[in-house]
């Protein structure tokens, strides 16, 4: 049971930031902040800035740094506040708390104790970028960061070839060229979007296949930080009949391009052959 407006229970709570607009914070997020104990984050200063926008203030009240290369030892610290009966937030440098975060091992040491862990939910990159990409969102797996190494990248994206939902990744901007080169080798060309600096001043978006982007991004790479989505790739028992019987009935509602973009996300096709099938289905047509 959540406590009153205002009031922050003894335990441990979650709270999503924003990922660049400092606006998409909650209400809840807010007063959570305004009234904790203690305050844990992976950047206190992204924290202490996020506040000061909105006008909260720290006071006297701890702000402990915790992060992946410091977590065994600010736990007991962490663990010592809650069994002190205190209310400690811990926030994300940005995002949603344990995506492609450290705080699992915080979460888990918590509820193993026996405090009380909830979350003050929001904005998430991954979540994001997939509402923006178009590709089928019915069922989709977050893969973070792939391996740095060529060998261990290739190793991890064959893993993921027979997984049936769209991927998405984390990449930087440096690698992504050589990301979506690999990508395409490995799981074949599918369709694909780029989504970089969401929710910021200069947010893109960029759909095509994982061909038509490498070649884009080959030795061009983007400015900002970067989700990669990729769709599913064509299961061996759909049929070309399976393929047109969709593209007809898209057809019926959807322009030829939103057609080709709806069938080939769907069964994660490559969208020229699509393209070319519904432009002469609306010629026949005509």
């Amino acid at each position: 049971m959540n406590p009153p407006h205002g009031e922050v229970a003894p335990g441990l709570t979650l709270v999503s930031t924003p990922i660049g607009n400092a606006r998409d914070i909650t209400l809840r997020a807010l007063d959570v902040l305004a009234a904790a104990d203690v305050l844990v984050a992976e950047d206190t200063r992204s924290l202490k800035r996020l506040m000061e926008i909105h006008g909260i203030g720290l006071g006297s009240r701890p702000c402990l740094s915790y992060h992946e290369h410091n977590g065994a030892k600010m736990r007991p610290r962490i663990m010592a506040e809650l069994e002190a009966g205190r209310s400690v937030v811990y926030c994300s440098e940005a995002g949603t708390p344990l995506i492609s975060d450290p705080g699992f091992d915080l979460v888990r040491a918590a509820r193993e104790a026996g405090h009380a862990v909830t979350a003050a939910p929001g904005a998430s990159a991954a979540v994001t970028g997939l509402t923006l990409s178009g590709l089928p969102s019915d069922r989709f797996l977050f893969a973070g960061f792939l391996p740095n190494a060529k060998g261990a990248r290739d190793k991890a994206l064959a893993e993921l070839r027979e997984v049936p939902a769209t991927l998405i990744f984390y990449e930087s901007p440096k690698r992504l060229g050589a990301t979506l080169a690999a990508a395409a080798r490995v799981l074949g060309d599918r369709p694909a979007t780029m989504a970089r600096e969401l929710t910021k001043r200069f947010e893109e978006v960029r759909t095509g296949t994982l061909e038509s982007l490498a070649a884009e991004y080959a030795g061009a790479p983007p400015k900002g930080e970067v989700v990669l989505l990729v769709g599913r790739g064509r299961s061996a028992d759909v049929s070309e009949e399976e393929i047109d019987q969709a593209l007809d009935e898209a057809l019926e509602e959807m322009s030829v391009r939103d057609a080709a973009d709806h069938v080939s996300g769907v069964f994660g096709v490559a969208r020229r052959p699509v393209y070319q099938k519904a432009m002469q289905r609306r010629r026949d047509a005509e």
